[in-house]
């Protein structure tokens, strides 16, 4: 009976382990508002919902969307800004109202998990990098005069160049400057309060200024014939979970061996200059994809398997105002009249079948947001935004069809383009016309945010526009 019973519990041991490894993660998405057309705060939160999307990081504690989040079962990751840092770290009082104004307000009906205090807090160049761990304690002890710090976690993203080194994996180190201030102080912090890690990896950029050293699929979680650690022996086969491991080899250099992470942003872009390389659609289809199947279906990585990997996607939607490369208003899964970029999955039933795939073809209007190089976009299209004001919409068509000499007749009352007779519709044709008479050049599609650039032939009922070929 003894040797049963001791039987049974292995058995039981085993089953139980066998049950951890195989734990698959979670997936969630950034929700940034960078943008001037972007869908109210409530068709985002029915989009997510349609999606099966349940987890939402957000850039701040915006009220009108923490308000619409509220009774969604959606789980949020809200942040303090960046410029807040300094006034939270100096005034206890002031984190004090910060928590009752943003998070005591809302929660639970707004099932806020986390805080995200600052953002890529090292690379600021305000500096801010000397208030960030007193701002974390402040905020934490705001949560517990709510009796809020066990449901609440906290923590800050910090980009991936907070290492000086990230190859070989196991080689992996925090920058020297950082360790003493602000690193292990943060990680102490964490470990004390039960958080986790949050860091910003992405596999992009070492591909873009790496291409004739790292292997494409390497970098899309294709398959490939993976690279093995010379320190530890461990075989990679993506980049993503190599960069997660160095950071983890970065922590347990300083002996933080038993903190958590949480990969808070990483994304690929679907458009870029002429100088990112491996920027287009088919690389971000697959890259999204392959990752979401990763997560969703996978355990963690070679050097942590029994971790399942927790991300947020970047981002939701793609984001026109936002500066630099035109990468950078190009990472969302979604345009801003809610269409698809790209079809990926995005739940595990979805990910156990199909493939990540650009948009059919027979999709009318697929808006590009933002600024397009020209250079890299191939045949493309101007259309109206049809969620810009009218006035905005009336203007620009009036600037189009007259000083901007855009031909618009065909849009005149009996002419092959009158039907159907919207604003939208003919705003839309004046402004490619516009667009397609100035060579596609950067910025010819703007009209203040009225207009986007499309990657597929735009139709108003039977009137097809034309391009500038």
């Amino acid at each position: 009976m003894a040797s049963q019973a001791f039987y049974l519990l292995v058995s039981i041991i085993v089953l139980l382990s066998a049950i951890v490894v195989s734990g698959s993660g979670s997936v969630g998405i950034n929700y940034g508002r960078v943008a001037n057309n972007l869908p109210s705060p409530e068709k985002v939160v029915e989009l997510l919902k349609s999606q099966g999307i349940n987890k939402v990081k957000l850039y701040d504690t915006d009220a009108t969307v923490l308000t619409a989040l509220a009774d969604s079962g959606i789980t949020v990751v809200v942040a303090l800004p960046n410029e807040l840092l300094s006034s939270t770290a100096a005034d206890q009082s002031f984190a004090d109202n910060w928590v009752e104004a943003n998070i005591t307000k809302f929660y639970p009906k707004t099932k806020i998990e986390a805080i995200a205090v600052g953002n890529e807090v090292f690379v600021d160049p305000a500096n801010t990098t000397k208030y960030l761990v007193p701002a974390m304690k402040n905020i934490h002890a705001s949560l517990v005069k709510s009796k809020l710090d066990s449901a609440i976690k906290i923590s800050s993203p910090i980009a991936f160049s907070a290492l000086k080194t990230s190859y070989p994996s196991s080689a992996g180190s925090f920058k020297p400057e950082l360790i003493e201030p602000v690193i292990k102080p943060m990680l102490d912090f964490l470990k004390q309060t039960g958080s986790y890690l949050m860091v910003n990896a992405y596999p992009f950029f070492a591909y873009s200024a790496n291409s004739d050293q790292i292997s494409l699929d390497y970098a899309l979680f294709k398959d490939n014939p993976g690279v093995v650690d010379s320190g530890n022996g461990l075989k990679y086969s993506s980049l993503l979970e190599a960069q997660i491991d160095a950071v983890f080899a970065a922590m347990s250099a300083i002996k933080y061996d038993d903190v958590k992470m949480v990969v808070t942003e990483t994304g690929w872009p679907s458009m870029g200059d002429e100088d990112e390389i491996g920027a287009n659609e088919s690389n971000a289809a697959s890259y999204n994809g392959n990752l979401v199947r990763k997560v969703l279906t996978g355990n963690g990585t070679p050097l942590r398997p029994q971790d399942p990997l927790n991300v947020y996607l970047f981002a939701l939607f793609n984001e026109n105002q936002k500066p630099g490369p035109t990468s950078e208003r190009n990472y969302g899964l979604f345009y801003p009249n809610e269409q698809k970029v790209y079809n990926i999955p995005l739940t595990k039933e979805e990910a156990k079948t199909g493939e990540s795939t650009p948009v059919n073809s027979n999709t009318s209007q697929v808006p590009v947001a933002g600024e397009v190089s020209k250079a890299k976009v191939g045949q493309t299209w101007c259309v109206a935004n049809g969620k810009a004001d009218e006035k905005k919409l009336q203007a620009a068509l009036d600037y189009a069809c007259g000083e901007g000499k855009a031909d618009c007749s065909p849009i005149q009352p009996g002419a092959t383009c009158y039907n159907p007779n919207t604003l939208e519709a003919h705003a839309s044709y004046a402004f490619n016309s516009y667009y397609q008479k100035n060579t596609r050049a950067t910025g010819t599609c703007e009209f203040g945010g009225a207009a986007y650039v499309v990657s597929q032939r735009p139709t108003y009922g039977n009137c097809e526009f034309p391009t500038g070929h």
